[in-house]
């Protein structure tokens, strides 16, 4: 079974996108069999891979309004191992073209499940808002990402977005759970930087990641070539953050592909040193 990470927060400009690409990217070049859905109308994370819009013919919007199969809409990026279920402008009126579907919260949930079985993770970009696809998103998911800006109004609007997965928690997707809250563009030279990270820490203790992705020009530069960082500048320093994240999440589920019996070796092989 994938798991299925949406990468969630209504409040816009706090790197949703750039996470779910460049994430989705580093889990890919760790060769694990990746989907990135692109569940945002924007679709910012199909151009930022190098899609032209122009050119894709079907979309996420297809796939949950007109029953299209999600394997004939899907993707290969020039990322191996990484495949893309792109979004389109369309997606704008799924929500009133679901409003009287019997099962409209997990339409979605339906899509991503019938290929579920040829991945290993399925990344989902979720727009700025807390509408219909967003809720379709956090049904279809087995945890959420919430990405949060190191800036003055970090907090602003989290109590609203965590009030929604409490209701599909409780009322659609009972396994769904916090994958953990994502400190972006953090300058370590400001005070203020610092500041938000202690009181989102204090606030969220352990939901907190370890990895904090720091305000790197690479990262801006990459979407416009079509391209993750990682694929742009794999020394660059948003290339390693996102790397550390990919490898940070493997190691919470022990997702991993060495085997114990190796493993344990390589633990007796240290200590021995």
């Amino acid at each position: 079974m994938a798991r299925i990470i949406a990468i969630a927060n209504q409040k816009g400009g706090v790197g949703k996108t750039t996470s779910a690409i460049n994430l989705a990217s580093s889990l890919a070049v760790l060769e694990y069999k990746t989907l990135l859905v692109d569940a945002d109308p924007q679709a910012n994370s199909t151009t930022g891979l190098g899609f032209d819009l122009r050119n894709v013919q079907q979309s996420l919007y297809d796939c949950m309004v007109n029953d299209v199969q999600a394997k004939d809409v899907i993707l290969e990026s020039d990322t191996p191992n990484l495949k893309v279920l792109p979004s389109h402008i369309d997606l704008v009126g799924a929500e009133l073209e679901l409003i009287n579907h019997p099962s409209r919260e997990r339409v979605m949930k339906q899509v991503i499940d019938s290929v579920e079985a040829d991945y290993d993770f399925v990344i989902v970009d979720c727009s700025p808002s807390l509408g219909l696809i967003t809720v379709n998103a956090l049904v279809a998911s087995t945890s959420v990402i919430i990405p949060v800006q190191c800036e003055f109004f970090a907090l602003e609007g989290l109590g609203k977005l965590l009030n929604t997965i409490k209701i599909v928690q409780s009322r659609l997707n009972i396994e769904l759970e916090i994958e953990g809250i994502l400190m972006t563009m953090y300058d370590g030279r400001l005070r203020l930087s610092n500041q938000v990270v202690d009181e989102v820490k204090q606030h969220f203790e352990e939901s907190v990641f370890d990895t904090i992705i720091h305000r790197n020009t690479k990262l801006g530069e990459a979407p416009s070539f079509g391209k993750s960082v990682i694929m742009y500048d794999a020394a660059s320093t948003g290339a390693i953050n996102y790397l550390n994240l990919a490898k940070e999440i493997l190691q919470k589920h022990d997702f991993t592909k060495i085997k114990t019996k190796d493993k344990i070796l390589a633990i007796n092989d240290d200590q021995s040193k």
